[in-house]
Parts: C-alpha cells; structure tokens; sequence
C-alpha cells in the first residue's frame, strides 16, 4: 500500500454539541481543516495515489457543503426549532453522528470515500481522515478493518 495526501485548510463552520455539559453546548464556529490520506496498492498510469489535480470535486463539495455552515446533530432536540424560526442565519449540514469533531470526521470520511472510490475505479481510497478544530485539536478517523 502507499499512501498520498491532500489537505483543505481554513473551512469555517459551526457546531453545537448538545450532549456537552459546558459552553461547547451553544452555537460556536472554528476554521477547520481536513487533511484526507489516499490510499492504493497499484499506482496509476502517471504514477499517482490520486491526482491532486483531479480533485476539485471534493474540494466543491467542501465549498458547497461546509464553508460557512452549521453542523448540527440528527438528534439535536432544538435543531427543527432554530432551523424553523430563523431559516436564513443557517446553512445547515445534519449529520448522522454527533456533531462533535468526531462524529463530524467520520461523517466526512463516509462521504467522501465512496467518491473517491468511484472517481478512481475502486483503485484508490481513504485511508484515514484528520480533522483539526483549530490549530490546537484534531480527531483521526479511520474505519474497522
């Protein structure tokens, strides 16, 4: 296996962890990076994991999907609440998982995989993807064997 990877940098979104018992529990935003890890057993013609180039559609979905967004939880109990009382202050991503950085980059792995798969004919994937709240934190998700 070799391994390759690309990272976007500067994404600011919001979260709110309603689960938490301190301030992380309010709406609050960070700049967030994602560093994903390609993986492949087999180079491709050009001798790449993955073509840097040719990744402009993760780097849309980012644009489309994260930048300037708030994250919420499937199960935030006030997320209909606040997405119905004030619909154009958010541009919402729910998520299956927690909305903690966690649940978030696992989210992100999930989806991002399976387009990473299809746009390299199943010959390269994700190996792992890192997130970084900040300069400061970071969660590593990387599935099961």
């Amino acid at each position: 296996m070799i391994t390759c990877s690309k990272t976007y940098r500067d994404i600011p979104f919001a979260h709110r962890q309603h689960r938490h018992e301190g301030h992380c529990s309010f709406l609050h935003g960070h700049n967030w990076s994602v560093e994903i890890e390609f993986a492949c057993s087999q180079l491709d013609e050009r001798g790449f994991v993955v073509d840097f180039g040719g990744l402009g559609y993760l780097k849309e979905w980012i644009a489309r999907h994260l930048d300037h967004a708030c994250v919420f939880s499937a199960d935030d109990p006030v997320r209909d609440d606040v997405l119905e009382a004030f619909p154009r202050l958010f541009h919402p991503l729910i998520v299956p998982y927690s909305a903690s950085a966690e649940g978030i980059a696992r989210f992100l792995f999930e989806t991002f995989d399976p387009m990473v798969r299809e746009k390299t004919g199943g010959r390269a994937w994700i190996h792992q993807l890192i997130l970084h709240e900040d300069t400061k934190n970071s969660v590593r998700y990387r599935p099961d064997a």
